[in-house]
């Protein structure tokens, strides 16, 4: 693969946890005059528009019919969990927390592949997990007077999380990325409608909210087709430890745009987050080599 491929893919990815981390930010804005599901309901919505735009032009209307595939609109369940929850944990708590809390989602994807589908998890990554969820507690910090409620939110945000991406292999591979995403869009337009009718009273968006509100949808497709995008350009093993990016846009977009600095417990989570998820991605290279290593060792032999 060419490294000027590798590196775009790699750019894609980087850009596009700040799209999502921008899009989370115009949110929180939002929640100044729009309530929860509401805001929650109206960026899917936005989103989903754009996404089937997108489709159009990708010459991939024909395939709109697999965005009603049982096991897309499952791991579209699973996202409301997620993305209720991220949206509100940063009602209250600094978006650099939730996000790092959340983040332990890969770690626990590994442990996830060892009950539901078997995969053998060896005691590496055992101890990584274990790392992660440390690193997680540190920055949510029970049992001190910065601990919140709401940092339990991140943990069902990563729970929704792993739980999505653990179903993802089961999606058809014929289905295109985009057609997921906009099942998943469809979903939280729906489950932001029935929360806001069921507990809010809507209110009209002003110029500013509704322009932070489109922005935030638009901004969310952007993130999802530059994810699409990177795994296009480069293969998993050179783009996939970037998405730990997300992190450091959090943070900053926290202490930018809302001046709120994680203390120094917060950023020993985070690092040891982002380490422990940085060396399960290594772990897996070296053993994938390993693996492949042996293969032709077996083809050679015979």
């Amino acid at each position: 693969m060419p490294s000027s491929s590798r590196l775009a893919g790699i750019l894609a990815m980087v850009l596009s946890m700040g799209l999502f981390i921008a899009s989370d930010s115009a949110s929180k804005f939002a929640f100044d005059q729009v309530p929860v599901f509401q805001v929650v309901m109206l960026r899917a919505l936005a989103a989903a528009l754009l996404c089937t735009v997108i489709i159009l032009v990708l010459g991939q209307g024909g395939a709109l019919a697999h965005a009603f595939n049982p096991w897309a609109l499952a791991r579209g369940l699973c996202e409301v969990g997620a993305n209720l929850g991220f949206t509100l944990a940063i009602l209250r708590l600094p978006i650099a927390d939730v996000t790092a809390i959340a983040q332990t989602a890969p770690l626990l994807v590994l442990l996830g592949a060892s009950l539901i589908w078997g995969e053998r998890i060896g005691p590496l990554r055992l101890v990584l997990i274990g790392i992660g969820v440390t690193g997680a507690l540190l920055v949510a910090q029970p049992g001190t007077t910065a601990f919140s409620p709401y940092a339990l939110l991140g943990f069902v945000v990563a729970a929704c999380a792993a739980t999505r991406d653990l179903l993802t292999r089961k999606v058809p591979p014929h289905v295109p990325a985009p057609v997921v995403a906009l099942s998943v869009l469809l979903i939280l337009t729906i489950a932001g409608t029935l929360g806001m009718v069921a507990f809010e009273t809507p209110v009209m968006p002003d110029a500013t909210s509704a322009a932070l509100l489109v922005a935030a949808g638009a901004l969310m497709v952007g993130g999802h087709v530059g994810v699409f995008l990177a795994y296009r350009l480069a293969s998993a093993r050179s783009v996939a430890p970037f998405m730990y990016a997300l992190t450091l846009w959090a943070v900053l977009s926290s202490i930018v745009l809302f001046g709120e600095w994680p203390n120094g417990l917060a950023v020993i989570g985070m690092i040891l987050i982002v380490s422990a998820g940085l060396m399960a991605i290594a772990h897996d290279e070296v053993s994938l080599r390993s693996d492949r290593a042996a293969e032709a060792g077996k083809t050679d032999t015979a």
